[in-house]
């Protein structure tokens, strides 16, 4: 096949392209500049689609002896990633951008590039597993249960699956690195990207003020009504976090307290113990099938409500355009704005059975 790899600099990216070669495929390497602004330098872990990724990139194609471009989609990154991210804080839901970057960019604007160009797939580093079926795309967690990523892959259609290739999806992490090791490439030992990448310092708080400027409101606590402090803007708080909070009386009972909803019309901020924190039923909408076929009827299976953890059996059921899940245990830090994945386990590894987004929690 002609395949396209998308190759960010990092070491996943580099080995998932070198195994495409490897299969017999044609393959093109191509790098995504996602901000007008990259930068020369990376800090630590943070950040990624720099200047030195670029480098690094190209660099990894030269020794693979493939076709290299970097492709400008700044303007379009920013549009649909970025504006978004903030859209959502602003409306007081909690967005992932990761899961946005793969169904907008990576997987649509990429792929409908790729396909427009004659390409008959894309090719990436992520950690999952993923096959066709008769047709049908089953997507499945990674050999690597530990950098598993099908939680942010999930809201891809499967008309997007279908043109998707992960090369990694049966390996380990070590050995993908021990493997870029031995083919002499220099990304062998970089470190991964971490956090949102672009607000590389880690700053979220700082970087949605940028944007939003400050709208003052009240930290109320839940059960008394009782004002505790005020805020500049609820975009500075999600649903389950602790800290940073700015009360500086403790709760009458010492233990601490968390953000347990946010009112953006009224400007508040609702906190609470712990106890308040769990959530035992979600409404989700916009969901998205790999199967093509809503699951009939309530269905047992495992949610996942982030990337990483936040894991819990449920039964789930389709009611019109929404999807309901009933959590057998309760969840902490479930927000609006989230995604739920639904998984059934099988022999072959959790297959994904659908993802919505996340409207409301109970």
């Amino acid at each position: 096949m002609r395949v396209l790899a998308a190759m960010s600099g990092g070491v996943d990216s580099a080995v998932a392209a070198a195994r495409a070669v490897d299969a017999g495929h044609e393959v093109v390497g191509v790098h995504l500049a996602l901000s007008a602004k990259p930068g020369t330098l990376r800090t630590g872990s943070r950040g990624c689609c720099t200047i030195e990724d670029s480098h690094d990139a190209r660099r990894a194609a030269d020794i693979m002896g493939i076709p290299f471009y970097i492709w400008d989609f700044a303007e379009r990154f920013t549009e649909e990633v970025v504006e978004t991210f903030v859209g959502e804080y602003a409306a007081g839901r909690t967005p992932n951008p990761c899961v946005t970057c793969n169904e907008k960019i990576k997987f649509e604007a990429l792929l409908d590039k790729a396909m427009a160009l004659g390409f008959d797939a894309v090719a990436t580093g992520h950690y999952a597993r993923l096959s066709i079926v008769d047709g049908v795309p089953e997507l499945r967690r990674s050999a690597d249960e530990g950098k598993d990523q099908s939680y942010v892959l999930a809201s891809l259609t499967p008309e997007q699956l279908r043109h998707s290739m992960f090369p990694l999806g049966d390996s380990w992490k070590t050995e993908v690195r021990a493997e870029a090791e031995e083919r002499g490439l220099s990304v062998a030992n970089k470190p991964d990207s971490h956090d949102i990448c672009f607000i590389p310092d880690g700053d979220t708080k700082k970087f949605l003020e940028s944007r939003l400027g400050q709208h003052p409101g009240e930290l109320v606590d839940a059960e008394t009504g009782a004002v505790l402090g005020q805020h500049t803007g609820v975009h500075g708080f999600t649903v389950g976090q602790r800290k940073g909070l700015g009360i500086e009386a403790p709760a009458a009972d010492g233990k601490p307290r968390y953000v347990l909803s946010l009112e953006p019309v009224s400007g508040t901020v609702k906190v609470g113990s712990a106890d308040h924190l769990g959530v035992r039923e979600i409404v989700a909408n916009r969901p998205i099938w790999p199967s093509e076929v809503a699951p009939e009827g309530p269905t047992e299976c495992a949610v996942q409500v982030r990337a990483h953890g936040g894991i819990a059996d449920a039964v789930a059921e389709v009611i019109g355009d929404e999807v309901r899940v009933q959590l057998r245990e309760p969840l902490r830090g479930v927000a609006p704005g989230q995604v739920v994945v639904l998984y059934r386990p099988d022999t072959e590894g959790d297959l994904v059975l659908g993802s919505a987004k996340i409207a409301a929690t109970a």
